[in-house]
């Protein structure tokens, strides 16, 4: 149930921010971003099984920099921006797993 609020959030700021980034003023938005992400990644992803997670990060920032859903006529330059705010929260996670795959590896108890 947790997952499913804080994709639910994540989708909601990233369409705000996307299609209309001046609607809260100030930098909320992006910061709201960077938060879900850390605690999505922080709760969901395994540390030591992290791959498929990292791959989907990798390819959504991809596609978000080589600006791919520009090409459509007429939503395609909106399309692109909530994927661009989608791969800041998905970045943003990939800070979680490496710090919880630091912690296991060096302070966590042996098993």
């Amino acid at each position: 149930m947790t997952t499913r609020i804080l994709l639910g959030l994540l989708l909601l700021v990233s369409l705000i921010q996307g299609l209309a980034p001046e609607a809260i003023p100030g930098s909320a938005l992006p910061m709201i971003l960077v938060i879900l992400g850390l605690v999505y990644a922080a709760t969901t992803v395994a540390p030591d099984d992290a791959v498929a997670y990292l791959v989907l990060t990798l390819a959504v920032g991809v596609a978000a920099g080589a600006d791919v859903l520009s090409a459509i006529p007429a939503i395609g330059a909106s399309l692109d921006a909530i994927v661009d705010q989608v791969s800041i929260a998905l970045y943003a996670g990939i800070v979680s797993v490496l710090s919880l795959w630091m912690y296991k590896r060096t302070c966590a108890p042996a098993s």
